[in-house]
């Protein structure tokens, strides 16, 4: 077992980058943009993370909006932010990108006395040095007389404990003063100081890695074997040199004549749309397996299917790949030319880059109803303008349950936004399981609300809202009635893949039509012939026998599914409770997602005036926990 916590502490750069969704578009055109984490050694503590390393996180953000976001993303893959410091004068850093063409992709850095460039050797001791295998840092922090001596502080410390010193040249001529501040985009200015001041920090290092113009900048010249000769004069690390489309060279002795003389890995060639933060994945790649002691053609390997993955996607730190899917590209990387292409490769990035990667047991109120809180109004006389203050009290009833005593699983709603839009607001951003419907109440064949652009209904979406479609589908319905709901089911997913939804497929098979064990697994199964894989399925409760078959459907074509919700059918309490018992030997059974048999008799009675807020509150509050309880004793 390792002596230390960590393998990797990451110094340096931690910002947001704001990505331009317009391909093509110059960055004074792009009218939209996408933030993620971004700033090279936080992509690389980002990257390791995501690929199975203990990575810890060493600088500043600010205390404020963009400061937390930084935050809680490297913590969502597991890198350790005890060293990220809130600096309560400076805001985090931001740079704006975009892509224009494959040559080409303008950015400007706003990162004036930013929060990441005032982190200080007060900010760790050398324990907390000491407690990695390695220390990263990236060139930038070299670059003003605040950063270089906080970095050449946890050098000191790195070289006393026996940690050993990685350096990513990382050379932003614009972040050095050397081009005017919209040049962002310009990544090679020769500069004597630069490279007398590289020159000074090399031999303190174990590993340097950079692309051939800063393997220049860092030796003075464009000679690259020149430069790798000048730096093997000062200094015994391992050097490795990006080499783009062309892979990777390491070197870790006498420089030889040329770069293919080094330990030389070629990779394999991509399809480019976007480079930036590829030399961020490379390296969170080659430590991946550097770091294990692995060899040079693993690690290069790992680099280079990082790198090759990122320049096909969008985006810089969530495009670096998971474990799982970065060993499946390795096996088949010879004949994918077009990853973003590559459905199961997709797959794979979508569903083991979730979070959270586990939610745990579910007890899920259901108040999405629409139709039906607008009859049972319309029925007693109400006004259905009072149905949005119901759906706000469901949310009270629902927090109020899961504050009880002894509530030991993940608390979620299903609410529409027809009536339910202030609930919505007012669970969003809680760590709740949220979904919100999209297709139209009873239609048959399924119709979405807002019609076929379902794509741009979902921009406006919170990313942790799942999204809930209810089919009312049979394997033998008519043939043209089952293509037309297939098909829109099929775009729906799509378009949850596009947008980064999670999808809940809710699936119940017509009253009037025969059913039996086989019909909702039947159901299930074409769904997955289509291509459709649900990161969530809404079932009627299943009987034994039909459990076992949808355990077993699950696991053999959607592994990653995250599990299985059984919906209540308005039935009485007493019944519920039954068929929990039915599930109790089945993990893909997630927990329940019960509306009406919670919350019918109370609505009605409280749209009537017979009860008031409080007691409506109670009643629905008290009937959820005895469903929980239900569930908590359904293996008894």
């Amino acid at each position: 077992m390792s002596k230390h916590k960590f393998e990797v502490i990451c110094l340096g750069r931690a910002a947001v980058d704001l990505y331009g969704e317009q391909i093509g578009s110059r960055l004074e055109d792009t009218s939209s943009f996408t933030k993620s984490l971004g700033g090279s050694s936080g992509n690389i503590a980002f990257g390791t993370a995501r690929l199975g390393l203990k990575s810890s996180m060493l600088t500043r953000v600010g205390d404020e909006h963009m400061g937390r976001f930084v935050r809680e993303e490297l913590e969502r893959v597991g890198c350790d932010v005890s060293h990220v410091v809130t600096d309560p004068k400076r805001l985090t850093g931001l740079v704006l990108l975009s892509i224009k063409n494959n040559d080409s992709f303008p950015l400007l850095f706003y990162r004036n006395d930013c929060a990441d460039m005032a982190v200080d050797s007060n900010d760790f001791d050398a324990d907390y040095i000491a407690s990695s295998k390695s220390l990263l840092i990236n060139g930038t922090h070299f670059s003003t007389e605040q950063t270089n001596a906080t970095s050449l502080k946890a050098i000191e410390y790195a070289r006393a404990a026996g940690t050993k010193v990685i350096l990513d040249i990382d050379y932003r001529p614009v972040l050095w003063g050397l081009t005017g501040i919209g040049e962002g985009e310009n990544r090679f200015v020769s500069n004597e100081s630069v490279t007398q001041h590289l020159l000074s920090i090399l031999p303190l290092c174990d590993l340097i890695v950079g692309t051939e113009e800063e393997i220049h900048i860092a030796a003075g010249s464009t000679d690259t074997i020149e430069c790798l000769r000048k730096i093997r004069s000062i200094s015994s690390a391992e050097i490795v040199v990006k080499r783009g489309a062309l892979g990777c060279s390491v070197f870790d002795g006498v420089i030889p004549d040329s770069l293919d003389g080094g330990f030389t890995s070629y990779g394999v060639t991509v399809d480019v749309l976007n480079v930036l933060g590829a030399g961020d994945a490379f390296l969170s790649g080659f430590l991946r397996g550097w770091l294990r002691d692995e060899s040079y053609d693993k690690c290069c390997s790992y680099a280079n299917a990082c790198g090759a993955l990122v320049v096909s996607r969008h985006a810089c730190a969530p495009a670096i790949p998971s474990e799982e899917e970065l060993d499946n590209y390795l096996q088949r990387q010879q004949s994918i030319t077009r990853p973003d292409l590559d459905t199961e490769l997709n797959h794979l990035h979508r569903v083991t880059t979730r979070t959270p990667a586990n939610w745990g047991e579910l007890c899920i109120l259901a108040f999405d109803h629409r139709k039906q809180f607008y009859d049972m109004a319309c029925q007693l006389n109400a006004d259905p303008a009072r149905i949005g203050k119901l759906k706000q009290l469901l949310v009270k009833a629902a927090i109020a349950g899961s504050q009880s005593e002894g509530f030991n699983y993940q608390a979620g709603v299903l609410i529409d936004d027809t009536y339910g839009q202030d609930a919505l607001n007012q669970v969003t951003g809680t760590n709740w399981w949220i979904a919100r419907p999209v297709e139209q109440p009873s239609s048959r064949p399924l119709e979405l609300e807002g019609g076929r652009s379902i794509g741009s209904r979902l921009k406006s979406w919170p990313k942790e809202h799942i999204v809930k479609c209810l089919v009312f589908f049979h394997p033998e319905d008519e043939i043209n009635l089952r293509l037309t709901q297939e098909r829109q089911i099929v775009e729906l997913y799509r378009a949850c893949c596009i947008s980064g939804h999670e999808l809940l497929l809710e699936i119940i098979p017509p009253a009037d039509m025969k059913q039996d064990d086989n019909t909702v697994f039947l159901a299930m199964q074409r769904f997955y012939n289509l291509g459709v894989q649900p990161d969530w399925w809404k079932l009627p409760a299943p009987t034994v026998n039909a459990w076992q078959g949808i355990s077993d459907l699950i696991k053999q074509r959607s592994p990653h599914c995250r599990g299985v919700i059984i919906l209540g059918l308005d039935a009485p309490l007493s019944e519920l409770e039954k068929t929990f018992r039915t599930s109790a030997n089945f993990d893909i059974c997630k927990g329940f997602a019960v509306g009406r048999s919670i919350f019918s008799a109370p609505s009605k009675a409280w749209l009537k005036g017979d009860i008031d807020d409080d007691v409506f509150v109670t009643q629905v509050k008290n009937n959820y926990l005895r469903l929980v309880n239900a569930w908590r004793n359904r293996k008894t």
